[in-house]
């Protein structure tokens, strides 16, 4: 009688597993994202309230070392380089990911990481005390490695530590505290708040607290178990681990489930940048990762935000207002997000990818339209804020959060760190390109420049339409499998071993792949 209660209950857990929320797991993603993720966000649009502030400030510390104002060419090219060498920090980082994540952990890379941001908002905040300039444009590269790594080891920790039901809503949260981040910065970035003469090196400086709390409380929590497991081979731990995520002790098919992907991997050992772009059996998941990395960048959000001050002044927003407008596009930003993390696990990735690429085509395609004719059709205006608004919401639902989510879903994990490294640096590449790029654009084609995002997001869709697969609700060894047929590494073995795909036992299935991958 005892015997059949106790294997009820493993099956219980065997169910609850794919779907429960433990509190410990729940800290860890609060923690982890907060600590990280959301500075990512806040250092993003911190610097463009106190933009006047901090340039005239560049502008007296030259007065005061030279005697001599500063040149207006000069102090571009030091904005530039102040705004651009965030993202430039950001390819820097991502090009760390793979060395400290396999030698440092999960959770210890981001402990270490956490060291780049402290020290870069002491000096931030310490600038205008110190009298340089100088120190606020090496913080940004700092700022920028600090986020290039956040974005890539956070929603890698977090895919890694959540159960396969819910590691859709988990791969969201850290685009969520991202775009919580933003809205933060936005509203401490009003002029009656810290926006202002007195208040921007505080405003600079406050990103180091974030980073304090998780340094203070983050090494309470375990570690990823697939890391422990299947590269560091301690087993004990990771059974502890999986328990103390889980909230009970009967975690052997998780467990049973790494030791099918660790026997799967053997042969391969773990692959560097250079062997995972070369290996055949995994071409097409690097190829997706890099087309919705570059679809997400190139996709025109940097160029909605820039235009959407003067949109809502053009609609008659009063120029005194529309900080307040920014902040509520923000507000927008942040709601939808966390719509995406409800609406994830029950429509899938594949149907948020679509109608955001597609939000986002069609808004692009209307505005080149709406700000043609804002001239001569009065009511056009008000139909560019509806564009720019619908925008916002397709990039927030699906263009944003699903591509991170989908590389931790798309790769096991030898060839992981090294996907996340090349997914990270093709995305923050993108943002830099479109940064430097997308003024040239704006000047020479005006309202144009949209519908070249929009023909980005067009491609996008098609791509992601034919090849990428649904993966919701799915183990990493399934999805393996899906994409194995996509990558035809199964070629040799024709319908014989198609058929043996799905009546050998589980061992023989994962090699039979993997030795077809090789040939």
């Amino acid at each position: 009688m005892k015997l059949k209660g106790e294997k009820r209950e493993s099956s219980n857990c065997s169910e609850g597993s794919k779907g429960k929320m433990t509190l410990l797991l729940a800290l860890v993603a609060l923690i982890s994202a907060f600590g990280s993720s959301f500075q990512y966000g806040y250092n993003v649009s911190v610097i463009n309230s106190p933009a006047p502030y901090m340039q005239d400030f560049y502008n007296r510390t030259y007065f005061n070392r030279t005697g001599v104002l500063m040149d207006s060419g000069f102090q571009t090219l030091l904005w530039s380089l102040t705004v651009s060498m965030y993202p430039l920090g950001g390819l820097f980082g991502s090009l760390m990911v793979w060395p400290l994540v396999n030698n440092c952990g999960r959770k210890g890379t981001l402990l270490i990481n956490n060291l780049f941001s402290i020290t870069a908002a002491v000096l931030m905040g310490t600038s205008e005390i110190a009298k340089t300039f100088e120190v606020i444009i090496l913080s940004r590269v700092i700022m920028g490695i600090y986020a290039g790594l956040a974005s890539n080891v956070v929603p890698m920790f977090l895919g890694e530590i959540s159960p396969k039901n819910l590691r859709g809503a988990m791969g969201i949260v850290p685009q969520l505290f991202i775009s919580i981040g933003i809205l933060v910065a936005q509203i401490f970035g009003l002029s009656s708040i810290l926006g202002n003469v007195e208040g921007w090196p505080v405003l600079l400086g406050l990103t180091g607290i974030p980073s304090l709390i998780q340094l203070l409380t983050l090494p309470f929590f375990p570690e990823s178990p697939r890391y422990l497991l299947l590269q560091k081979g301690n087993e004990e731990q990771a059974r502890q681990a999986l328990q103390r995520l889980r909230g009970w002790d009967d975690v052997d098919d998780e467990i049973e489930e790494m030791r099918q992907e660790d026997q799967s991997e053997k042969e391969e050992g773990h692959f560097t940048v250079l062997s995972l772009c070369t290996f055949r059996g995994l071409r097409w998941q690097l190829i997706s990762i890099i087309v919705m990395m570059m679809g997400q960048q190139l996709s025109g959000v940097n160029a909605v935000f820039y235009y959407a001050d003067r949109i809502f002044q053009s609609a008659g927003v009063d120029a005194n207002n529309v900080q307040y407008v920014t902040v509520s596009i923000g507000a927008i930003n942040v709601i939808m997000t966390l719509l995406a993390v409800f609406i994830v696990e029950s429509l899938g990735r594949r149907v948020l990818l679509l109608a955001g690429f597609g939000l986002c085509c069609v808004s692009c395609a209307v505005l080149t339209l709406a700000l043609n004719l804002q001239t001569t059709v009065s009511w056009m205006s008000y139909l560019s804020i509806v564009c720019v608004i619908v925008y916002i919401i397709g990039h927030a639902i699906g263009a944003s959060p699903v591509p991170f989510l989908l590389i931790t879903e798309m790769f096991l994990q030898s060839s992981r760190p090294a996907a996340f490294m090349v997914g990270g640096s093709v995305h923050w590449i993108c943002n830099f390109t479109v940064g430097l790029v997308f003024l040239y654009m704006e000047a020479g084609l005006g309202a144009y420049s949209f519908l070249i995002f929009c023909a980005i997001c067009l491609a996008t869709i098609v791509y992601i339409f034919i090849i990428v697969p649904e993966t919701k609700n799915k183990t990493f060894m399934e999805i393996n499998r899906i994409m194995a047929k996509r990558n035809k590494v199964e070629i040799r073995g024709d319908k014989e071993e198609l058929k043996d795909f799905h009546t050998a036992p589980g061992g023989q299935t994962e090699k039979k792949e993997f030795a077809s991958i090789e040939l």
